[in-house]
């Protein structure tokens, strides 16, 4: 198998309706965190592991991605007329020179697993990431880079994953793990969404995958579940009957950007570091804080 990570696809073709009606005619994918949209951020931590090709999985009403990651010729005119150079050089770097984004559509909404294999033309037969824009991950090393390492240890499918309160079983794929390392877990299996008291431990699945180009084949064998949705965790499952998965209990902070309680957080963590308006925003939080 290929040791290095070249590809990372992103499924973006979700309806966002949790954050209607701003997701109405806008991906939630933009929605900002200070000044950059989610999908910036996911992209960026892809580039920054080395990652070359974005492949986004796309849906009706999601062009303004595809926008977003193209060149804007008119505003980069204008900004130089205006001699706004460092605003120009932000824009510029929105898509770094060493990247190649592939737009594949959806054509209909049957689940995360059936995103993942609209990308197998764009992937072919090498390992590759799998990154959802929703789960915002701050941290000092990308975690994507972090997983990258752990995949060229071991060789094998690599799912990212944290440790959740009991209740929230229902929300994930919840593994059934047998400790490697400090930070690394073989998983006998995989359940989708189990209740509390079934769940095979508390440590959940979270948005960021390594899969080995194996598990196109069992994507296509999955039957689909509720709804009629192919769901990634029961490939997932198959896939570790073949060639087997390792979980990584990844460093850094995660925010879950598809709850509006998670954006929130991201947004006053993310603003508080933030080198532009940081020291005002903390000091806008006391003010807030003081008024209570």
């Amino acid at each position: 198998m290929k040791n290095t990570i070249t590809k990372a696809v992103f499924p973006v073709a979700g309806m966002g309706s949790r954050f209607l009606p701003a997701t109405k005619a806008s991906p939630k994918e933009m929605m900002p965190i200070v000044d950059k949209p989610l999908i910036q951020y996911a992209v960026e931590e892809a580039a920054a592991a080395g990652i070359t090709d974005m492949i986004f999985i796309t849906g009706r009403n999601k062009r303004a991605i595809e926008d977003h990651f193209d060149k804007a010729y008119e505003v980069e005119s204008e900004l130089a007329a205006r001699g706004k150079s460092e605003l120009l050089k932000v824009l510029r770097e929105t898509v770094p020179d060493s990247i190649n984004c592939i737009y594949i559509r959806q054509p209909e909404p049957l689940g995360l697993g059936h995103a993942v294999l609209c990308a197998k033309p764009a992937v072919g037969r090498e390992p590759f990431a799998v990154v959802l824009a929703d789960d915002l991950i701050d941290a000092p090393t990308p975690v994507l880079a972090q997983m990258t390492g752990v995949f060229e240890r071991f060789q094998c499918s690599v799912l990212g994953v944290q440790e959740i309160l009991p209740e929230q079983t229902r929300q994930y794929g919840v593994i059934d793990p047998v400790a490697l390392d400090r930070s690394v877990d073989r998983i006998r299996a995989i359940v989708e969404k189990p209740e509390p008291a079934l769940a095979p431990s508390r440590i959940a699945v979270v948005g960021r995958y390594i899969l080995s180009p194996e598990i196109f084949e069992h994507l296509e064998r999955v039957k689909p579940g509720a709804g009629g949705e192919i769901q990634l965790t029961d490939a997932i499952a198959s896939l570790l009957a073949t060639s087997g998965a390792v979980a990584y209990r990844f460093e850094g902070t995660r925010y879950d950007c598809g709850s509006k309680i998670g954006y929130l957080a991201a947004t006053v963590a993310l603003a508080r570091k933030h080198p532009e308006v940081g020291p005002q925003f903390e000091a806008l939080l006391a003010e807030l804080a003081g008024r209570r």
